[in-house]
């Protein structure tokens, strides 16, 4: 099946979210969160992403998570890495809570789009301070795409984590969870890196980001995604893909911040104070676009 037919399935059966000028929501994907062994890309990003999670919370976003949020396909239990990072299922736990916490599911935890799987590891964790089972993320929907629309303007933004349409990371995924488990894991034990990601791979990551690109102007919708890794907030208005980057950057993590009518790029980096000392560090990577200026033409 074609990427433009995968999203097309996607789209219309994907939920909408109204926002509208006073909305603050905030964009993250392909977390990966792993195992905390040293072959778990997210652990050294760990403090990073913890601080702008907090932000967000505080400043009242709604957070959209856009998929691979864990690495299921190294990793086998969503349980264990819900233990290892507490402090972060906690905090996500007051977004949900509170109405503030969306789920798209990516290729590398496609095994969230049974309602089972999902009702068993994401219901509750286990919290070692208090010894007991503590609510999580009960009876949550994680869903394969979702639809913003502006309550006046009713300009839609899709989102999607993006590997629709991929042969192996959508209609073979458990073939290529399996490969990535009983191989590639092992050789990344050994230092070795898989290729065949797109995150990884230049040619596939082109391949991915024209189609997304085409499919979002013979749509005339905007397309916000993940799955490359490679942020994207263009200034053109006649470019209507957006990518929020990744949270296992080698030194940052980036994410898309939707306020108002207006997308915006943004690092978070640990950089250094006057007084030298380091602090977690909010950073606008590229010019906000104004989304009310969006022309098909």
């Amino acid at each position: 099946m074609s990427t433009y037919t995968r999203l097309n399935e996607v789209f219309h059966a994907s939920p909408v979210i109204p926002y509208n000028e006073d909305s603050k929501i905030v964009l993250i994907g392909d977390c990966h969160r792993g195992d905390g062994s040293w072959i778990d890309n997210f652990l050294h990003n760990r403090p990073l992403y913890y601080a702008a999670l907090r932000h967000y919370y505080d400043g009242g976003f709604t957070y959209i998570d856009l998929g691979d949020s864990e690495e299921l396909w190294k990793f086998k239990s969503l349980r264990d890495i819900s233990s290892i990072y507490i402090d972060i299922y906690r905090l996500l736990h007051h977004f949900y809570a509170e109405n503030r916490l969306f789920m798209i599911y990516g290729n590398h935890d496609m095994a969230k789009k049974d309602p089972q799987y999902v009702h068993e590891n994401m219901a509750r964790y286990y919290d070692n301070h208090t010894n007991q089972y503590e609510p999580l993320f009960e009876n949550i929907t994680v869903h394969e795409g979702l639809i913003l629309r502006h309550a006046v303007t009713e300009k839609e933004l899709f989102l999607v984590h993006g590997h629709q349409g991929d042969l192996r990371d959508d209609q073979f995924w458990r073939s290529g969870r399996f490969f990535v488990r009983h191989f590639w894991r092992r050789m990344e034990l050994l230092g070795f890196k898989d290729i065949t990601s797109a995150a990884k791979n230049n040619v596939k990551k082109k391949r991915v980001e024209r189609s997304l690109t085409q499919w979002a102007i013979q749509n005339n919708t905007y397309i916000v995604a993940g799955h490359t890794h490679r942020p994207v907030c263009p200034l053109d208005p006649k470019i209507p893909y957006f990518n929020v980057g990744s949270a296992v950057h080698p030194s940052c993590i980036t994410c898309l911040e939707l306020v108002g009518n207006a997308l915006t790029l943004v690092k978070w980096s640990v950089r250094p104070t006057e007084n030298l000392l380091l602090s977690v560090a909010r950073q606008e990577i590229a010019v906000p676009r104004n989304l009310s200026v969006y022309t098909d033409e």
